[in-house]
């Protein structure tokens, strides 16, 4: 079992590669891409068949802004980008949820480390009385 102070370390390195896996995070983009096949509405496209596919894909980068959806269509030729760049968003949350959770349990460290710095302290001899003002008082003008 580790010391406190060596949990403490531990940790602070723990977090310190987190921080420098933040530092690798590439282009990002938040939201859900959706293929979209739609039909056009004419009797005599391929589109109106009974189980017919439709005209597609079509792709849609939606996405929560400000308590509403915004989408926003996406190229054929960008969507394996921008797949990427949804990967490395949850990657980053991801990261991010890791070293809140490390610096909370470092954060716990810290004290169990300083509380057992204390007690080892007063095992020594240390004053469990508070000390007393050694500079004079300030004067009091009315």
């Amino acid at each position: 079992m580790l010391s406190p102070a060596e949990r403490v370390e531990q940790l602070r390195k723990q977090r310190d590669e987190l921080k420098a896996r933040l530092a690798e995070v590439g282009d990002l983009r938040p939201g859900s891409l959706v293929e979209r096949y739609r039909r056009c509405g004419k009797a005599g496209c391929h589109c109106a068949g009974k189980g017919a596919e439709g005209h597609g894909p079509s792709w849609s980068l939606t996405r929560e802004v400000g308590g509403k959806t915004i989408t926003r269509i996406i190229p054929a030729r960008a969507v394996a980008q921008t797949r990427e760049q949804i990967a490395e968003h949850r990657r980053l949350r991801a990261l991010v949820r890791e070293v809140v959770e490390t610096s909370e349990l470092l954060c716990d460290a810290k004290l169990k480390a300083g509380a057992a710095a204390s007690d080892e302290a007063a095992e020594k001899g240390g004053s469990k009385e508070p000390s007393t003002r050694r500079s004079r008082p300030r004067s009091r003008r009315s």
